[in-house]
């Protein structure tokens, strides 16, 4: 692994969909999120996250599923849905050597026993590495690692303008049941959409965590801002549309605690609907302005896309 980064950074994803659901609401029947006073679509930040991870692991994880070693690559991830949090948890106790029913015994005689579990547990996952994460596991076993907070975080994302929800009836021919099939030619169903939005989400990444806490390295940076422009290019499907990362703006500092307020670096980017339209179908229907003169000088701005 590289050196942990000594940079603090912000950005901001311009992100759309087209014709799809970018993020169901179970709460609500599975219709897109929506803020209910202002109409406002909103895209959760784990929906996000979800998305980070399954591109992180489909390119750097070609050995799935396979057990964790020093000698591992350090891109496995810890959040998925087909791996229970505790078998993972349990490669760190098989790597030291350590009794699984004997952790407080363990930690008496080794007091360094909670870094030595935190530490492989960051070097061997990369979403703990980036995002932090609650391993039950060793909360369980009174371990001073069970929370780790990673030093990238993501807020909701909020469309620019408020959404219009839509579903649309469909039919298909195939028919469920035998007794069914008697008595009508097709079933009908119901799709939501959003004919389209551009959502804007902002984001953070400190240094201080970084280097204190999990060891995330300019090499998971650079691998971050590839998976945050790629997230919906390996998971398209029907029901989320036409879904695209169309900005990546970031602001880098050129100290680990920082130059400026974050909230200042993002308003410094403004994002509205042109003049002339009235009802936004595309994302050529914005104008995307980043005002330099409200950013210090000190502050590095690279649009990635």
């Amino acid at each position: 692994m590289s050196e942990a980064i000594k940079n603090r950074y912000e950005f901001v994803i311009l992100f759309d969909v087209e014709n799809g659901n970018p993020n169901g609401d179970p709460d609500a029947g599975n219709l897109p999120r929506v803020d209910p006073e202002s109409g406002y679509g909103i895209v959760t930040d784990v929906c996000l996250k979800r998305k980070i991870r399954n591109y992180v692991e489909t390119v750097k994880d070609p050995d799935y599923g396979q057990d964790i070693s020093e000698d591992g690559q350090g891109y496995k991830i810890y959040i998925k849905g087909d791996v229970p949090l505790n078998r993972s948890d349990s490669q760190a106790y098989k790597y030291l050597g350590l009794n699984e029913k004997k952790i407080k015994e363990a930690k008496k005689s080794d007091p360094n026993i909670d870094l030595k579990v935190r530490d492989f547990m960051c070097r061997n996952f990369f979403d703990i590495r980036t995002f932090g994460a609650v391993m039950t596991t060793f909360v369980k076993d009174s371990l001073n690692c069970g929370q780790v907070r990673g030093p990238v975080q993501l807020g909701f994302a909020r469309s620019v303008d408020p959404i219009m929800s839509q579903e649309i009836t469909i039919t298909r021919v195939a028919i469920t049941t035998e007794k069914d099939a008697e008595s009508k030619q097709n079933e009908m169903g119901r799709k939501s959409i959003v004919p389209y939005g551009l959502y804007r989400a902002e984001g953070y990444i400190s240094a201080n965590l970084a280097k204190k806490v999990t060891g995330f390295s300019e090499d998971d940076l650079e691998l971050l801002w590839n998976a945050i422009i790629n997230m919906f290019e390996i998971d398209h499907a029907a029901a989320r549309g036409k879904m695209a990362v169309r900005e990546l703006i970031v602001f880098k500092h050129s100290t680990e605690l920082g130059d400026c307020p974050a909230h200042k670096l993002f308003e410094a980017v403004e994002v509205k609907r042109a003049e002339d339209i009235v009802y936004p179908r595309s994302y050529r229907d914005y104008e995307v302005t980043i005002h330099e003169e409200m950013i210090p000088a000190s502050v590095e701005v690279t649009r990635k896309i």
